[in-house]
């Protein structure tokens, strides 16, 4: 499992922090993003921001659907 200790800031996390929580890549950060696999919001500047608990939420999808494959 992933070690989570990023410090979540009153915006929400910055791209930078959501990559570095997940273990990615900013681009991969924002592919899924842009994919809409991550669910984020725009500042007014146009940064992204992300909530801890979604990706966290994210982060225990992945980790169910790699269960359920080796499983099989």
């Amino acid at each position: 499992m992933a070690q989570r200790t990023t410090v979540p800031t009153r915006l929400g996390l910055t791209t930078s922090q959501a990559a570095a929580h997940l273990g990615v890549s900013l681009s991969t950060v924002r592919r899924w993003s842009d994919q809409g696999h991550l669910i984020g919001y725009r500042t007014p500047g146009g940064q992204r921001r992300f909530s801890l608990q979604q990706l966290d939420a994210f982060l225990d999808s992945l980790e169910q659907d790699a269960r359920e494959r080796s499983a099989l």
